[in-house]
């Protein structure tokens, strides 16, 4: 269903929940005082530090800082968006979730065809699971049964048969009324701009679907039965398929343990299904990208400890140095990450077969912790006994550090590269820090409003000391919203005053009409609907960035940005305004009738010289 879900509704659905129940349905839970303790179901650890207050109806873990509500809990442990877990929340208490602006015409549009894009796909996984139970499956069984796969995984894993035809899919749901265009936009036909002809994509294929979360089909990969390239073949990007962001067989893990603690992470979804086959059930695969930090939050997520895989061949180490530079900025205290490097010529389908399942568990549990390999990468082909290869080697090493989070893993690195160099830890450090200027996302407006006008968005407040570090003015007006929604009653109606274009301005437009539309309040839930996207990580730092300037102060800051936003705004040439507004309709976005009164006036102004395009 479309629309926002009002705060209103939000606020109460809280009031009738209990977090303690939510927590403890998943956390095992013991009485300590007025609340409940356990084990942090979000990092590893031996004593509890994860506390559920009944009485504030709040969670806090004392160890990786994880905190929040009961809606913020389904989100990071069931791994839900913000609709999707106030929804499970309303289930229970059997209430049906309201939505503000149901009757959008677009919103409607777009709920359709992501319900016509779940049925499409579970249609043709079931089409393949079909065909593979057929005769023309037969070398496709038997291609399963020669690799070792049991009915059951076969079964538990949806793994189906494409047939060596051109259009066997495309007729199968051409008959269901399921048009070529859809087809093709999900991936599942190829479309020849030449010949104007369309065909399956899959043929001959042994079919892996790949899962969402909630076990949907989302996406398929094939394996080809013969000699056609490629040998495997994912679908491509789609509006609900991202390969950066999902990772194959992790519905599977977790429906075959609740309670992983650790997760492998493979090459291919042959090694996934293989692995399962000998009962290790917590591997996963990229699909066709190199790790992202996507890929990063969902594991860390579920689990507190990531294992690499990879190749013992150049290629494969090569890999693994690009996973770690992604994994560095995600290694927050209580979080391990380690790297398997396979015999030359095997990957975990051969090996796991050829000595077990016990062995192969056995080298996952030897594989080197991050630490190790950051230090032996850093080493490779210098000699540290001489002063010009370990500076070489504390510079390389130094230059992970920079990517690493605060804590207690970089101050061991830190201590271990001093006994490596013999240079003391305290210059380290002081490198380090003189190489730290700012951690803080870019704010692409913040160079242009250094050099604004001295008093343009400059009020009071700010000239008595609050002060703004690099933020530009959307960043400062984004900075006030973010931890107090309800100066939002302070802007104009119309945001003709906030470019969309230029740095935040996207986002500054999009939090507004998010806080319009669902009355919030609290910057929690704010940050919930962007969770999970760079947009989110950027309220999420302006969130923790304090807030130095009285209540009593903001709202005539945010009038006075609204104003040095204006008068910028107003030094825009008559064609540039046009040309603005105009991308806006092009791009879909309903324009304010004072916009739109703006766009004919400038329209017709500009009549007398170059007309617009």
């Amino acid at each position: 269903m479309a629309g926002q879900i009002p705060q209103r509704f939000i606020d109460d659905l809280l009031a009738r929940t209990d977090v303690v129940e939510i927590v403890g349905e998943r956390v095992q839970l013991k009485k300590a005082g007025r609340n409940y303790s356990g084990l942090c179901p979000f990092h590893q650890e031996k004593s509890p530090s994860f506390t559920v207050s009944a009485e504030k109806q709040f969670y806090h873990c004392f160890g990786c800082g994880v905190h929040g509500n009961a809606l913020r809990f389904l989100m990071e442990f069931d791994h839900l968006r913000f609709p999707e877990a106030v929804e499970q929340l309303a289930s229970r208490l059997g209430l049906d979730v309201p939505r503000e602006g149901a009757d959008d015409p677009q919103a409607q549009q777009r709920e359709r065809r992501r319900e016509e894009a779940v049925n499409l796909l579970e249609l043709s996984a079931s089409f393949f699971r079909e065909r593979l139970a057929m005769s023309e499956g037969g070398d496709a069984r038997d291609y399963l049964e020669r690799r070792g796969l049991s009915a059951d995984i076969v079964r538990e894993f949806g793994i189906g048969f494409a047939p060596d035809k051109w259009e066997a899919l495309k007729r199968h749901l051409t008959e269901r009324g399921i048009s070529d265009a859809v087809q093709i936009e999900y991936g599942l036909l190829v479309h020849r701009e030449d010949s104007g002809r369309s065909y399956d994509r899959f043929r001959n294929r042994v079919m892996f679907p790949i899962r969402d979360w909630k076990g949907r089909t989302i996406a398929f990969g094939g394996r080809v039965l013969g000699d056609a390239k490629p040998k495997y073949l994912n679908s491509p990007e789609t509006p609900v398929f991202h390969k950066g962001r999902e990772l194959y067989g992790l519905y599977e893990a977790r429906q075959a343990n609740a309670r992983l603690e650790r997760m492998l992470v493979v090459e291919g979804y042959m090694d996934v299904v293989a692995l399962a086959q000998f009962g290790i059930r917590n591997a996963c695969a990229t699909l066709g990208t190199s790790l992202s930090e996507d890929h990063l939050q969902r594991l860390f997520r579920l689990v507190g400890e990531v294992v690499f895989c990879f190749d013992g061949d150049r290629a494969g180490r090569q890999a693994a140095r690009r996973a770690l530079e992604t994994v560095l900025p995600s290694m927050i205290d209580g979080r391990q990450v380690r790297f398997l490097f396979l015999p030359e010529g095997d990957d975990p389908d051969s090996l796991v077969r050829r000595e077990g399942a016990e062995a192969f568990e056995n080298r996952v549990l030897c594989a080197a912790p991050l630490s190790e390999f950051l230090f032996d990468q850093a080493a490779e082909g210098r000699d540290l006994q001489r002063i010009e290869d370990r500076e070489r080697f504390a510079t390389a090493v130094l230059r992970a550090l920079e990517r690493l989070p605060e804590g207690v893993l970089k101050s061991l690195l830190l201590r271990e590269l001093s006994q490596r160099t013999g240079v003391e830890q305290a210059n380290f450090q002081a490198l380090l820090a003189r190489a730290d200027t700012s951690q803080a996302p870019h704010d692409e407006g913040a160079d242009e409003a250094s050099s604004a006008p001295e008093d343009a968005g400059e009020t009071p407040a700010r000239k008595a000391g609050a002060r703004d570090g690099a933020l530009g003015l959307v960043g400062r007006l984004l900075h006030l919203l973010v931890h107090e929604p309800a100066l939002v009653s302070r802007l104009p109606e119309s945001l003709d005053w906030c470019p969309d274009g230029v740095g935040d301005g996207a986002l500054c437009h999009e939090v507004v009409r998010l806080i319009r539309a669902g009355g919030y309040r609290n910057a929690q839930v704010l940050l919930a609907h962007f969770h999970g996207t760079p947009e989110g990580e950027r309220l999420a730092w302006l969130a923790r960035r304090e807030l130095l300037m009285p209540r009593e102060a903001r709202g005539a800051e945010v009038e006075g940005l609204v104003d040095g936003l204006r008068r910028r705004h107003s030094q825009r040439s008559p064609q540039e305004e046009y040309d603005a507004l105009l991308a806006r309709t092009q791009a879909g976005e309903c324009l304010s009738r004072e916009e739109r009164q703006r766009l004919n006036e400038l329209l017709m102004e500009l009549k007398g010289g170059a007309r617009p395009p």
